[in-house]
């Protein structure tokens, strides 16, 4: 098990922009989750979860596949949400999750990465 001791932060910060005299301004921020990213070693596949979403869940034979298919995983599981009428938990910062002794841990132990949540699903997140 590789601790890689990173701690991953994310801001965002509004832009503006002029375009044929208008001022623009970019859209707001995707919501994205935190991943925590298993390495088990060259002969294990790659796992992925999500502490704030329980059951759901990625792999792939190297970490470029996981991180692809972790966003197929997150869509899926906004879906399968919507349709029971319940709506995704807000997701929570690195720091948030790190002030969690449940999860802070796996962010010690393991990569951290930020899947964001594609638009189609994007409603089911609250």
């Amino acid at each position: 098990m590789q601790s890689w001791g990173t701690w991953v932060r994310v801001l965002f910060v509004p832009s503006t922009s002029r375009q044929n005299g208008r001022v623009t301004e970019s859209p707001p921020p995707m919501t994205r989750y935190v991943a925590i990213v298993e390495d088990a070693g060259p002969d294990q596949a790659i796992g992925i979860w999500f502490s704030d979403l329980p059951g759901c869940f990625s792999g792939g034979d190297d970490v470029d596949a996981a991180l692809r298919n972790a966003e197929e995983a997150l869509s899926l599981y906004a879906d399968a949400l919507a349709q029971e009428g319940r709506a995704l938990p807000a997701p929570r910062s690195v720091s948030q999750l790190r002030d969690d002794p449940a999860v802070a841990p796996d962010l010690k132990d393991h990569l951290v990465a930020l899947i964001a949540l594609h638009a189609g699903a994007a409603h089911a997140a609250e």
